[in-house]
């Protein structure tokens, strides 16, 4: 997996608590304006997710509270938005996992045009229709669906040996030394040992 397919910071969470994990449905829509997030919800199955760019402007609100519930209501699993929201309480309260650039109190304009399930960028992410979105806390990726498989062994491969390497600083038998050598590729001299 390459770092295009991971969000930058610029994305955060506005639900509580929780991870989000579906499919992609992706649109692409003028500065607040949800025309096309108003359809891609109706196109929605369940377990989707909608990610939506829409420039990362933040002046008018993509949706809020009765678009939240409505696609709720549909089974959609998430958003992610390259814009912002309102009624931030709502998404609190509903914990449908979503994230955005930012919240506002302005409502969106439904002008259109846009497009549906067509590639996208958002904070470097690149997003293709039907690629699976991840996201909890730390922040937002994307899988190709074609690399879901390989993805998942290196995944699970790197958490045993992260699991390894904490359970040696629990026991304080941690020494790392990796560091050295990139130091001195790095042409830093280092201080002989103590």
């Amino acid at each position: 997996m390459h770092r295009m397919h991971a969000a930058g910071a610029q994305l955060r969470p506005m639900h509580r608590s929780g991870k989000l994990a579906g499919r992609a449905i992706t649109v692409k829509a003028p500065p607040g304006d949800n025309l096309m997030l108003h359809k891609a919800i109706d196109m929605a199955a369940e377990g989707d997710v909608i990610v939506i760019d829409a420039g990362g402007d933040v002046t008018n609100a993509l949706m809020g509270e009765m678009m939240l519930a409505h696609a709720r209501g549909r089974g959609v699993a998430g958003f992610v938005l390259n814009g912002a929201i309102r009624d931030a309480d709502a998404f609190l309260e509903m914990n449908v996992p979503s994230f955005a650039v930012g919240v506002t109190h302005r409502g969106p304009y439904k002008n259109g045009p846009g497009e549906i399930n067509c590639p996208i960028a958002i904070g470097g992410m690149v997003v293709m229709p039907g690629d699976l979105v991840l996201g909890d806390a730390d922040g937002v990726v994307v899988i190709p669906i074609d690399d879901v498989a390989e993805v998942y062994e290196r995944t699970a491969a790197k958490h045993a040996a992260e699991n390894k390497q904490m359970e040696n600083i629990k026991a304080g038998t941690h020494r790392p030394t990796w560091f050295n050598e990139a130091l001195s590729k790095a042409g830093c001299e280092l201080p002989p040992e103590l």
